[in-house]
């Protein structure tokens, strides 16, 4: 009896460890960067729709809803984004555009009037309310555009 209750004991504990370790990997597995388009089409002239052409897609990649609200989006410089109420929809993207516009569930404009993503290379990070790391996505001087 004793040996069945300890190993029931074990087991039970094996299992909490093994969720408690798993939970941090499964949220930040959730809402990924998918790609950044840096370096908008055309001349830099600072337009609205130059800025525009500018952003980051998120990608929900689990099979749950996922509210983001108060996640935040920042480059290195630390030029930060936080999201309004919002969910993500599983398998579903948002984009976060840098100028202006009308959000929408799909497209958030940040209301920049200036450029966020350097052309010569910049990183794009997703953090939670809480201030963790979910993901990251850099690079270099490129072709404008990456899928991360």
């Amino acid at each position: 009896m004793r040996r069945s209750i300890a190993t029931a004991l074990l087991a039970v504990g094996m299992l909490s460890f093994s969720l408690l370790t798993a939970l941090p990997a499964e949220a930040a597995a959730r809402m990924q960067i998918a790609s950044v388009q840096y370096d908008s089409p055309g001349r830099d002239r600072g337009g609205n729709a130059s800025l525009n052409a500018e952003w980051v897609k998120l990608r929900n990649t689990s099979r749950v809803p996922v509210n983001i609200t108060r996640f935040r989006l920042h480059d290195r410089q630390g030029h930060t984004y936080r999201f309004p109420q919002t969910t993500v929809m599983p398998g579903k993207e948002i984009t976060v555009h840098t100028g202006k516009g009308k959000n929408n569930p799909w497209h958030r404009y940040w209301g920049r009037k200036s450029y966020v993503w350097n052309n010569s290379g910049d990183g794009a990070t997703l953090r939670d309310t809480h201030g963790r790391w979910l993901d990251g996505c850099g690079w270099g001087n490129g072709r404008g555009f990456i899928r991360c």
